[in-house]
């Protein structure tokens, strides 16, 4: 009896005397360093003085900027776990316990370490927690009171943007046109940027009312303005897309995205809904779909024989080995003259004729020169720089024929139906022969 008394002893004593050896674990979120108590650096700091007051062995120091909100959803804390379990340390230090965890997942992984006995100590600055049914109690108290701080923080900022939208103020990054109130009293209020809003407006305007595309646009704002956003950055050819598309412009909007709640904004509107109206009308004549399917050339002719318009299809063989060959077919609509005898002409070939068009025509008469002008220059900027040639170049006939030849073959659906729009209403296709009406 007493040998089996001192043998339990003994195997206390053993499990007690276990040396312990720390992996530092410095967290802070992603926020910005003004909103973390302490910077990362700065726990470093503080812990390794708690370790060498202390004798305590640091076997590896791990850092991580990452929020601790969601379970499972930090990589570095994932090796650490894991690092214990393999046997390489058994205690962690850290600066305060939400350091280690503000959701459930995660705590239940220490505290299931813990049980195992594979993690023995957890020590921030003011407190130890060791493998006692009440130091695991208290540190789940205070790692669950900082998910409760999370999850009230997150009903108040949702809240608090919900209160903001419906008196119409816009709660994100303020768009294009518009600056962001800088007094307190007036937060999330957006106000009327007066050198950009003037230029957004005739954006609007040129593509409603002069038929501008997305990218004549962009060669206007780029080229020929230079103009920048309050970040001091070009607008893409996507930025733009985006922003025809934004209804914030005529004063409402939609808050979240695509959740079907719209408001008044309380800001003043840059353009009537009108003209928001007349300029999506205008974009959606730049993208022609038929049944689903994108085609370069369609609407941009008429047939030689009846007038009809020029319509595409798509077919698609499969070969034997298993290769796919998709081609594209344009023949008349037929809707003047059902019986119209215009044929039908593959797009490779019509691409062909194009190019040959192309090569014969007055490029200044069809007015595309100076759009591709813009390309070709801006080709050159990039190709002096990239060689290191200082002397003008200049930018030949020849250079932008080539060029509008290259958009025919590589270019995209829409360069190509820019490109195009310059001869629309002259192209005629009679019986596979494509002409330009004089």
């Amino acid at each position: 009896m007493e040998n089996n008394k001192t043998s339990l002893i003994g195997k206390e004593k053993q499990v007690t005397d276990v040396k312990i050896k720390y992996c530092l674990y410095a967290r802070k979120s992603t926020e910005s360093d003004e909103k973390q108590a302490l910077s990362i650096d700065s726990q470093v700091k503080e812990m390794l003085a708690i370790a060498e007051r202390d004798e305590l062995e640091i076997i590896d120091i791990r850092r991580e900027a990452h929020s601790a909100k969601d379970s499972g959803q930090r990589p570095v804390f994932k090796e650490i776990l894991e690092d214990i379990r393999r046997g390489r340390y058994n205690g962690i230090i850290t600066w305060a316990p939400d350091r280690l965890s503000r959701n459930a997942g995660d705590l239940g992984s220490l505290v299931d370490l813990m049980d195992q006995k594979l993690l023995i100590e957890i020590r921030t600055y003011g407190q130890q927690f060791k493998n006692s049914p009440n130091e695991k109690f208290l540190l789940m108290i205070l790692c669950s009171q900082a998910k409760l701080e999370n999850d009230n923080k997150s009903i108040n900022v949702r809240r608090g943007l919900k209160a903001r939208v419906e008196m119409g103020l816009w709660p994100a990054p303020a768009p294009t046109g518009y600056l962001k109130d800088k007094n307190m009293d007036h937060k999330c209020e957006a106000i009327i940027d007066p050198d950009r809003a003037p230029i957004i407006k005739q954006i609007f305007e040129k593509v409603a009312y002069e038929k501008w595309s997305g990218r004549k646009v962009y060669h206007w704002l780029k080229f020929d303005l230079n103009f920048k956003t309050v970040g001091n950055k070009n607008l893409t050819l996507g930025n733009l897309y985006v922003l025809f598309k934004n209804t914030f412009y005529y004063g409402v909007f939609e808050y979240p995205k695509r959740s079907g709640n719209w408001y008044t904004g309380k800001h003043e509107p840059i353009i009537t809904k009108e003209l928001f109206d007349a300029t999506q009308e205008q974009m959606q004549k730049h993208i022609v779909k038929v049944n689903n399917k994108e085609f370069a050339f369609t609407r941009l002719m008429k047939c030689g024989l009846c007038g009809s318009g020029i319509t595409a299809e798509q077919k698609i063989k499969k070969q034997k080995n298993g290769n796919v060959h998709r081609y594209i077919y344009y023949s008349c609509a037929k809707t003047r003259d059902r019986f119209c005898k215009c044929g039908y002409i593959n797009e490779l070939d019509l691409v062909k004729q194009f190019e040959k068009l192309i090569g014969t025509i007055d490029i200044n008469e069809i007015g595309i020169k100076e759009k591709i002008k813009i390309e070709v220059e801006r080709f050159k900027k990039f190709q002096q720089a990239l060689l290191g040639v200082k002397d003008r170049v200049v930018i030949a006939d020849i250079d932008i024929r080539n060029y509008a030849k290259y958009i025919l073959r590589e270019g995209s659906i829409l360069e190509k139906r820019e490109l195009l729009g310059c001869f629309q209403s002259r192209l005629m296709l009679n019986n596979k022969l494509l002409t330009l009406k004089s």
